[in-house]
């Protein structure tokens, strides 16, 4: 999908961290139900029977912490857990709370076990995370009003709530905010078969022909992340519309996806830019994130969050103390001379 800025076409990548202008009508393909959710079959079981007790016990849900690369469904999850468990859901994200006023205003408008969901809740502000605090364990929050010697705190009793935080960097929380969460739950990379279910799935609501070989197609490029996999279905549809008879085989698949750039492994342009630079600028390693963000063009947080866990999943980079590396398995799949660094010290 490409924007025009004025004389500059930018190309939409299909492996980003956040949501793209496309994905605005990415509701339709989302389940509704823990049944309709695909993969995640650990975290779907332990879920199912802490939605179950809540529900018995007629209790708001316990706090709950999902976290894993960006794409993986945790906003889904959380729509789904609202559903099971027949409450309202208030979305909102930790850059958009600024200010204290702003948690208690949100906090004060749910109703009796609604659920809050934060999207990266590690990007919280400091003072508004003080606040949560006492919301999440005594379901209060204290408020200051007025300044110096005048100023009166005044304590708001609030329903009982379930927050639902989701980030990519758990490790990022601080530990108090971390240990109020009563159920945490890691969402792990999806399998090509898991994947080719979701796109089959994903087609139907699209009502776009599909073939079983070239769902599986898609989904071993799709990096074992489903919202990939949604954004390759529909660039694959478009090229199946335009160039071939709108249904969508392994050829149809393979022809499209290696128009974008994406090849069998799933690497786009922005991995082999980023591999490439680390052999042909730095003997294959090691070299700091920040100085390979300034090489590439990319932003260091979009490195570390987006492509690095991929590319560490299949082998093709390493991390060092000093710095990233890239393996012999790269080098081979990049048709590329392998360097060691035992022939760099000759």
């Amino acid at each position: 999908m490409s924007i025009d800025y004025g004389n500059d076409i930018y190309e939409e990548p299909i492996v980003a961290k956040t949501f793209l202008s496309e994905d605005s009508n990415e509701n339709s393909l989302r389940p509704h139900t823990l049944k309709e959710y695909i993969g995640q079959e650990k975290a779907k079981e332990n879920l199912s029977i802490f939605i179950e007790a809540a529900r018995r016990r007629t209790e708001s849900l316990d706090h709950v912490l999902l976290h894993g690369p960006p794409g993986l469904g945790k906003t889904t999850l959380a729509g789904i857990i609202a559903q099971e468990m027949g409450v309202n859901i208030r979305i909102t994200s930790g850059p958009a709370i600024e200010k204290p006023g702003d948690l208690a205003a949100l906090l004060t408008n749910l109703s009796e076990n609604d659920i809050l969901f934060v999207d990266e809740i590690h990007r919280l502000n400091r003072s508004v995370e003080e606040i949560l605090y006492p919301a999440m364990e005594d379901y209060a929050i204290d408020i200051i009003i007025g300044k110096g010697p005048s100023a009166n705190s005044i304590r708001l009793d609030l329903p009982k709530f379930t927050l639902i935080g989701a980030t990519t960097r758990a490790g990022s929380l601080s530990a108090p905010l971390r240990d109020r969460f009563g159920v945490t739950l890691r969402l792990e990379l999806y399998t090509p078969q898991e994947l080719a279910q979701i796109v089959r799935r994903s087609a139907g609501i699209l009502n776009a022909p599909i073939e079983d070989d070239g769902a599986m197609e898609i989904a071993r490029r799709s990096r074992g992340t489903p919202r990939i996999a949604n954004r390759m279905l529909r660039r694959v549809r478009d090229f199946a519309q335009v160039k071939a008879d709108g249904v969508i085989t392994r050829e149809v698949a393979d022809s499209a996806l290696r128009a974008l750039e994406i090849d069998y492994l799933g690497l786009d342009p922005v991995d082999r830019r980023m591999l490439r630079a680390i052999i042909e600028n730095y003997g294959g390693g090691p070299v700091g994130l920040d100085t390979l963000a300034a090489t590439i063009g990319e932003e260091s947080v979009t490195l570390e969050d987006v492509y690095e866990p991929y590319l560490m999943q299949i082998g093709f980079l390493t991390r060092t103390p000093r710095g990233r590396c890239v393996t012999r398995k790269a080098y081979e799949h990049l048709h590329m001379d392998y360097i060691g660094q035992e022939q760099l010290q000759l």
